[in-house]
């Protein structure tokens, strides 16, 4: 996979107002940054592969665990996933639920394996 200068595949449409990129997010954790990074993957992808210090969310139990999740409404929220697609869906979802920030992480945990930390599995 090449990657550009900001660390994402050749030729990906990045939307600043909707995802942040993996190196964005190291730097931020890397940082002590107050931000919730939430992983919307199944139990199953979060055993095979996971982020240190990623909350598990499953996207399906998002609505169900909105309550809970309304803590973070006025943090700092990052959504990962396995490519970037359910994360987003979840982004939009809880922007739709008052979260001021809330982004997805672009191409997921598989770009993160790939440009930060090849030793998380790729699948």
């Amino acid at each position: 996979m090449n990657l550009d200068a900001q660390g994402l595949p050749t030729g990906y449409v990045f939307d600043e107002a909707w995802e942040v990129t993996p190196r964005q997010v190291k730097a931020a954790l890397e940082e002590g940054e107050a931000l919730v990074l939430i992983d919307c993957r199944t139990p199953e992808e979060h055993r095979v592969a996971r982020i240190e210090g990623a909350e598990l969310v499953p996207m399906q139990d998002i609505p169900s665990r909105l309550q809970e999740l309304a803590a973070h409404a006025e943090q700092r929220v990052v959504v990962h996933c396995h490519h970037g697609s359910r994360s987003m869906q979840v982004a939009a979802f809880l922007r739709q639920h008052d979260f001021e920030d809330v982004r997805s992480m672009a191409g997921g945990i598989d770009l993160w394996s790939v440009d930060i930390d090849p030793a998380v599995p790729r699948y």
